[in-house]
C-alpha cells in the first residue's frame, strides 16, 4: 500500500491501488487508503463480522474494512432490533475480530444509548472499543445531531465513520425502514452528510437512500461515501454478511444480493449427521481409536 504522496514518491507509486498489499507482504487498511480510493475512483469493500472465523476469511479475501455492527443484535444475539444491544455485548465481538485480520480495518458500531447524551460519554464509548477490543475506528449514527459527538472523538485521535440516511438506532422515530431523502428530505441528507464530514470522520454510511441523492451526496463530500441500499454512484459497498450468504431466514432487504445459500448447506450437513448417528454410520472405525 502507498505511502502519503510526497514530491519524492514516484507517480507509478501514487497511482498504485491503495487497497492492494505490497509484494514485501500485507499491510494495514489506514483511514488514509479510504481518502486515496476516493481520489482514484477505486471502490471500497466492507462487510459486517462478529467472530474470529468470519473475520479471518473476509480478511483474506482482501475485504478493505469489517464492521462489527449493532446489527449483532439481530444476527448474533436474538433480538428483534438492534435497540437492546450494549457496549459490554459488541466489546468482546470486536476483539475477536479485530485479533483474527491482519489487514482489514475494523470498525466498531456504537450502540444506541451509549453516545447520544454527549460528547463525553461519546468518547468514553469510542475510548473502550479502542482500547479494550483494539477497534481502529468507531462509528455512529447522525449527522447533525451527532456533530459534536463526532469532533470530540475525533480530536481524540481516534478514527470516526459516520452513518446518516436510514439510521437503524432511530427506527421507532423514523416510522419503520422508510428510505430516506426522498423530495424536500434530500437536502436535509445532504447537511447531515457535510455535517459529519465537517466534524472530522474519515467516511460515512449512506443506507437506505435514493440513488441519485447518494451520488450528489458522492460529487460533494471529499470523504467516501459507503453505500447500504444506496446505488452504485458511491465510493463504496457494505453489506451484512449473513445476508449476502444466505445465513439469514425470510425477508431478505431489496438492495441486497445473496451470493450463496449457506444455510441450505448447513441445513443439508446438519440433516446428514443427524442421519449418519442414528443409522449407525457415524463414527465409523476411521473416526475411533484403538
Amino acid at each position: 500500500m502507498p505511502e502519503p504522496t510526497s514530491s519524492d514518491v514516484p507517480a507509478a507509486v501514487t497511482t498504485q491501488n491503495p487497497f492492494v498489499p505490497a509484494p514485501a507482504g500485507p499491510k494495514r487498511v489506514r483511514t488514509r487508503h479510504f481518502h486515496n480510493a476516493k481520489q482514484q475512483g477505486i471502490p471500497i469493500t466492507g462487510l459486517t463480522s462478529y467472530d474470529m472465523l468470519t473475520a479471518q476469511i473476509f480478511d483474506a479475501a482482501g475485504i478493505d474494512f469489517l464492521l462489527v455492527g449493532d446489527s449483532a443484535g439481530n444476527n448474533v444475539f436474538g433480538y428483534e432490533t438492534t435497540l437492546p444491544v450494549t457496549v459490554d455485548e459488541l466489546i468482546p465481538l470486536t476483539r475477536a475480530v479485530a485479533r483474527a485480520v491482519t489487514r482489514a480495518l475494523v470498525v466498531a458500531d456504537m450502540p444506541f444509548g451509549s453516545y447520544e447524551t454527549g460528547q463525553t460519554e461519546a468518547l468514553h464509548t469510542a475510548v473502550r472499543f479502542m482500547k479494550e477490543a483494539q477497534a481502529h475506528a468507531v462509528k455512529l449514527e447522525g449527522g447533525v445531531r451527532s456533530y459534536k459527538q463526532i469532533k470530540r472523538i475525533v480530536s481524540s485521535g481516534i478514527p470516526v465513520m459516520g452513518h446518516v440516511g436510514f439510521t437503524p438506532q432511530s427506527e421507532h422515530g423514523l416510522g419503520g425502514h422508510i428510505i430516506q431523502g426522498r423530495g424536500d428530505d434530500a437536502e436535509r441528507l445532504i447537511e447531515d452528510a457535510l455535517a459529519v464530514q465537517e466534524a472530522g470522520a474519515f467516511a460515512v454510511v449512506l443506507e437506505m437512500v435514493p440513488a441519485t441523492v447518494a451520488a450528489l451526496v458522492t460529487a460533494r463530500l471529499e470523504i467516501p461515501t459507503i453505500g447500504v441500499g444506496a446505488g452504485p454512484d458511491v465510493d463504496g459497498q457494505l453489506l451484512v454478511w449473513t445476508d449476502f450468504a444466505g445465513m439469514t431466514d425470510g425477508r431478505v432487504p431489496r438492495f441486497v444480493r445473496q451470493y450463496a445459500n449457506v444455510r441450505s448447506v448447513l441445513t443439508d450437513a446438519v440433516h446428514r449427521f443427524k442421519e449418519d448417528v442414528q443409522n449407525g454410520a457415524y463414527p465409523g472405525p476411521e473416526h475411533s481409536y484403538e
